[in-house]
């Protein structure tokens, strides 16, 4: 899933190729993607894109007094494309949700795919981005100067959730995702089980730095790539997301996994939790 460094990246990569450009023609291949109807996507067309950004982890493209509001949740992708082809897409079984194309004597434009069966890709057109529920939901950025540590202080205050859910909740701070919650917890030697409200003055200094210079790095890394290179770039990057049964980087311990029913975390016990692993219940179930 892209998350905040991922769909940074992307609209820095959009801002330079849709800016001052117009809106040729916005085909909906897949009809459940789109979330809005009114005003529809046809109003798009003709209209000069203003800007590209950023909220949370939905991809926000101006053009006017319209918004082209994207979010690509666990299998979506943006696809850019020099030379689109000249006959208009065909509704079909295959990844294709979106298609963009630009006014303009060339080809070039702009693909939303989304790969699996679990189809939660969404795009919305609107007067004003806070009218999409998850934008209006969402809590501070963590990139946002005014994101200090007393705001994440208060943000953690009477939480009693585990601090592996509370950094997933968009509601709570915009942007991490599963993977990135990882790293940051992994970087603040924390338990993703620890109780949030539990954690110190000092483990909450800590944990601010880890979510600032973890999703700073990953943004760095990810800056003038492709979009199609955006992915590989995540994967090379996560030091213990994904990498269950390798060493760890930093202690050399064996990345453990807890799984979910529809996820799963991964940890360094010597790192994170003292060397004692972690209780993954769907293993312990498995066992009876």
């Amino acid at each position: 899933m892209p998350e905040l460094p991922e769909v940074e990246a992307l609209s820095e990569f959009l801002n330079e190729r849709l800016v001052t450009r117009a809106i040729g023609r916005v085909y909906p291949v897949a009809v459940n993607v789109l979330k809005t109807y009114d005003p529809p996507l046809t109003a798009l067309e003709g209209r000069t894109v203003e800007a590209v950004g950023r909220r949370g982890k939905f991809l926000v493209i101006t053009a006017g007094e319209l918004h082209l509001v994207t979010h690509l949740a666990r299998a979506g992708w943006l696809r850019w494309q020099q030379k689109l082809p000249a006959e208009p897409p065909r509704p079909g079984k295959g990844p294709l949700a979106l298609r963009v194309r630009l006014a303009d004597p060339t080809t070039t434009g702009f693909d939303l795919t989304e790969a699996g069966t679990q189809k939660r890709l969404a795009v919305y057109c609107v007067h004003d981005p806070g009218e999409v529920p998850g934008i209006a939901r969402l809590g501070p950025d963590p990139l946002d100067p005014g994101f200090t540590e007393t705001v994440l202080r208060d943000l953690l205050s009477g939480e009693k959730r585990q601090l592996k859910g509370v950094l997933r909740d968009q509601s709570v701070i915009a942007g991490i995702g599963n993977a990135y919650s990882d790293e940051i917890l992994h970087a603040a030697r924390m338990s993703p089980f620890k109780l949030a409200a539990r954690l110190t003055e000092e483990q909450t200094e800590t944990l601010y730095q880890a979510i600032g210079s973890t999703l700073r790095e990953a943004v760095e890394r990810s800056r003038g790539l492709a979009a199609g290179e955006l992915k590989a770039e995540k994967k090379t990057g996560l030091r213990v997301h994904g990498r269950a049964g390798q060493a760890c980087p930093v202690c050399g311990d064996t990345i453990r996994e807890v799984s979910f029913a529809d996820s799963a975390l991964q940890y360094c016990p010597t790192c994170q939790t003292g060397g004692k692993p972690l209780a993954d219940r769907r293993l312990s179930r498995l066992l009876k």
